[in-house]
């Protein structure tokens, strides 16, 4: 059976140490935000997740949810139960704003225990990890009349939300949705369609589900443009706020998927349902992607969650199992063999997991500080730096954290043998819950594209210049302390790199854009390593102050050192070799004619 421990000190000590998160507490939704109430909100939270949601892990996949003949969807055992202690805890209303019922913490605080749902029980985080990408997009979009009669009862976690997208026949191409939106004289539409991968779609948990659909008016543009956004609750609201009648919307099937089995995916048909429009109509896609991106992040995060809960199991099956001698000579003579932490090999794939884990933890905590300086920073200055940074890393955090996510959980897997694929030690699990991270929410190709295609180019290229300018100060601070010096040389060569890719695409995607697609990919995880080691050269000065200072628990900065000196050799020589297949262009690669694929 596995187990789990949420990484309550890593986390104090990136947030603490690293971001040094006292310097905002001037800033609104900060001030209340001390060490000490954070450090009782991350000791709660592990507690409550330890014991209440990851019991129910390994439940939620083995029973799956049921959908009856009326529609309704049953969620697997415990989970009803422990979403009304969630939201009974007020854990819902963390970040969400004070005037809608919410405790106005800074996003670092809500990022950081959702990381730990996530590794805890990735399938009943997503219920209320929905709910607030639904929320922000009415924040941001809604009239006022929509935020009053659905934003509290959102956050207060008694009623949950969706986004729907995707239908049978599109996905990333959502210019082509068909589901129609019929205006009614009372000003709200009659919504006809069917959606599908509609995650937390229908389920027993919560009195309503507020559906955030995208939808055509009649004499919409046929494209992307034309694209409204409608809010669909499953219950019409009554004018005192309580559910009424059922509406005209339904699970028509529960998808039978590869993981996440304790969440109900859905197949939601609507029949000519009530909706109401968010925002000015036509106008759907933009208010939508407030709520992807939203997703984005905490997709990224889902990936650091389920990889360290992976990366955990592995150390303790690593330091439980005797299998043959150490390379040098037996290290337990005493005993028949040694443990499996004498191999050099595994070794290595627990240390990528630790070198990936930690940075990843540091580089979301980071990014969810960016989303609170975005709206609270003192200048402007501040807060378009920002928002810069946070919209160039957003697809970097999804798409080369969930790639790197789900090959820490394959590895982890590959640490207990035969035994990692066996349902009962709950590896298989993991792998299988970690890859719809890479899928979801805009695939990783799509994040690449994005990143290459848009991002880069945005505002003349301001961001990323803005992310080079932040790293080579930093790198020229770091080489004057001889503790520092080796690894900031490294992440100046590795963001060197990076540059240089990025001057490649200036002079190569444009005259073929082809380019651009061939190289996205690697692209994308340069700058995945190059941020990374952004965030372990913070942790490792952090470390390395602390050390000085003489604070107590010195190995646990000793370890920081150590594995920033293993992330520096293992991890920034591959932007060297990223950056050289980007140069390949694309020719090989779409040389051949589709027919030539085939088998001869």
């Amino acid at each position: 059976m596995p187990s789990y421990q949420a990484p309550i000190r890593d986390t104090q000590f990136i947030i603490n140490n690293v971001l040094d998160i006292e310097r905002f507490s001037k800033l609104p939704g900060f001030e209340n935000a001390s060490p000490e109430m954070i450090d009782a909100i991350l000791v709660e939270a592990g507690k409550f997740i330890e014991n209440v949601l990851f019991p129910l892990n390994q439940v939620g996949d083995q029973e799956g949810c049921v959908r009856h003949e009326d529609g309704s969807v049953t969620t697997p055992t415990g989970f009803k139960e422990a979403y009304k202690q969630f939201c009974e805890a007020g854990w819902s209303t963390l970040s969400a704003p004070e005037e809608f019922g919410g405790q106005a913490m800074p996003h670092i605080v809500s990022m950081a225990v959702e990381e730990y749902m996530s590794s805890g029980n990735m399938a009943f985080a997503m219920y209320p990890g929905l709910t607030h990408g639904a929320i922000s997009a009415i924040l941001a979009k809604g009239s006022d009349e929509q935020k009053a009669k659905f934003v509290p009862k959102m956050v207060s976690g008694e009623w949950t939300g969706t986004m729907n997208l995707t239908e049978p026949h599109c996905g990333t191409d959502l210019g082509l949705i068909r589901t129609k939106a019929v205006p009614h004289d009372d000003g709200s539409y009659a919504i006809t369609g069917t959606k599908i991968f509609i995650s937390s779609g229908e389920h027993d948990m919560s009195e309503n589900i507020i559906h955030l659909v995208l939808a055509k008016t009649p004499d919409a543009p046929d494209s992307v443009k034309g694209i409204s956004l409608f809010i669909v609750p499953k219950f019409i609201v009554n004018e005192d706020g309580s559910p009424g009648d059922k509406n005209a919307v339904s699970c028509g099937s529960i998808e039978h998927k590869m993981g996440i089995h304790g969440n109900s995916t859905c197949v939601m048909n609507y029949d000519g349902a009530t909706g109401y429009l968010v925002g000015e109509e036509n106008k759907g896609l933009a208010a939508m992607f407030i709520m992807m991106n939203v997703a984005r992040l905490g997709v990224g995060q889902q990936g650091l969650g389920v990889a360290e809960v992976a990366y955990q199991n592995a150390v303790h099956y690593a330091n439980d199992r005797r299998q043959g001698r150490a390379l040098t000579g037996p290290q337990d003579p005493e005993e028949k063999a040694d443990t499996l932490f004498v191999h050099p090999d595994v070794r290595r794939m627990l240390l990528d997991a630790k070198a990936f884990t930690e940075g990843m933890r540091a580089l979301c905590l980071w990014g969810a500080l960016q989303a609170d300086l975005i709206h609270k920073a003192e200048t402007e200055e501040e807060r378009q730096t920002s928002d810069d940074l946070l919209s160039l890393l957003t697809p970097v955090i999804k798409g080369y954290g969930t790639d790197k996510g789900y090959e820490v959980a394959t590895n982890a897997q590959q640490v207990y043998g035969g035994h990692g694929y066996i349902a009962e030690w709950g590896m298989e699990q993991y792998v299988r819950d970690a890859r719809i991270s890479m899928i979801y929410e805009g695939t990783n190709g799509i994040q690449a594209m994005d990143l290459v295609g848009r991002k880069l180019a945005q505002n003349g290229g301001r961001a990323v210049q803005v992310l080079f300018a932040l790293i080579a100060k930093e790198v020229a601070e770091a080489k004057n302390d001889d503790k520092l010096k080796d690894f900031a040389e490294a992440l100046e060569k590795a963001n060197a790199e990076l540059q240089k890719a990025t001057m490649w695409f200036m002079q190569n995607a444009m005259a073929n854009p082809n380019n651009a697609g061939a190289g996205a990919h690697h692209y994308m995880h340069i700058m995945g390593i190059v941020a990374l080691g952004l965030m372990w050269l913070r942790m490792a000065s952090a470390a390395s102050k602390a050390l000085t200072v003489g604070e107590d628990n010195a190995a646990f900065y000793e370890a920081k050192l150590v594995t920033a000196r293993y992330y520096s050799e293992r991890f920034f020589p591959d932007a060297g070799s990223l950056r050289r297949k980007i140069e390949g262009g694309s020719e090989a690669m779409m040389a051949l004619p589709p027919e030539m694929f085939g088998v001869a």
